[in-house]
């Protein structure tokens, strides 16, 4: 019970981080998937090559560049600024590129129709384009945010006291070298399985939909 008490309290960071990150990914992946498609060659591959960045560089590296160089040497930042600003730039890699896949499932023809309508590029893509593609983006997002849950586990490399960092304590301090992380596994499903049924079900109806 102990060490089932000394898990849950690292609960709360977790999810903190991974909403936080979450949310940062899912902002910035906006303005980066524009210019993934802007129409001036330039920003398009500066937009691709910032994406294959912040998704080719793994998180553990980023979150040591961020606490330990910037975040000591320039601004000051605590465990779960760093490991929110870390996991979230990541996350916005990967959101940019679902948000790609969600506009490329949107057919051409929406487009058309919106521009032989006199619509704005922006007005077409906020009113009609957006809202469906945002509809088949949502089971990958969903998809992310659990892997973005279990990414979370990385922070405690920087000393930020969510659940593997909690483990880490609980067996060190008890001289338990299993059960604290066995638990903390099955804190992690826990958590995450509401995710991946929120997943299934918004995939399922997104394919009857298409199939109708």
């Amino acid at each position: 019970m102990q060490f089932l008490q000394a898990v849950l309290l690292g609960v709360p960071m977790t999810l903190l981080i991974t909403l936080l990150a979450f949310a940062v990914g899912a902002v910035l992946g906006v303005p980066l998937v524009l210019a993934r498609r802007s129409a001036l060659a330039p920003v398009r591959v500066a937009a691709r090559l910032v994406i294959d960045v912040l998704r080719g560089i793994p998180p553990v590296v980023f979150l040591f560049v961020i606490y330990y160089g910037v975040g000591t040497d320039v601004i000051k930042l605590n465990a779960l600024q760093a490991a929110v600003i870390g996991l979230g730039l990541i996350a916005a890699g990967y959101m940019a590129e679902i948000y790609r896949g969600g506009l490329l499932a949107v057919h051409k023809g929406q487009f058309e129709s919106a521009a032989a309508l006199g619509m704005s590029h922006w007005t077409a893509l906020s009113r009609i384009i957006g809202p469906q593609a945002v509809r088949v983006a949502l089971p990958s997002a969903t998809t992310y945010a659990i892997g973005l849950l279990k990414d979370s586990s990385i922070a405690s490399t920087i000393t930020a006291t969510e659940i593997l960092y909690r483990a880490e304590s609980a067996a060190r301090g008890q001289g338990a070298p299993l059960e604290p992380f066995l638990i903390a596994a099955v804190v992690y499903i826990a958590l995450g399985a509401p995710l991946a049924w929120l997943s299934r079900t918004m995939d399922a109806k997104m394919r009857a939909r298409v199939a109708k």
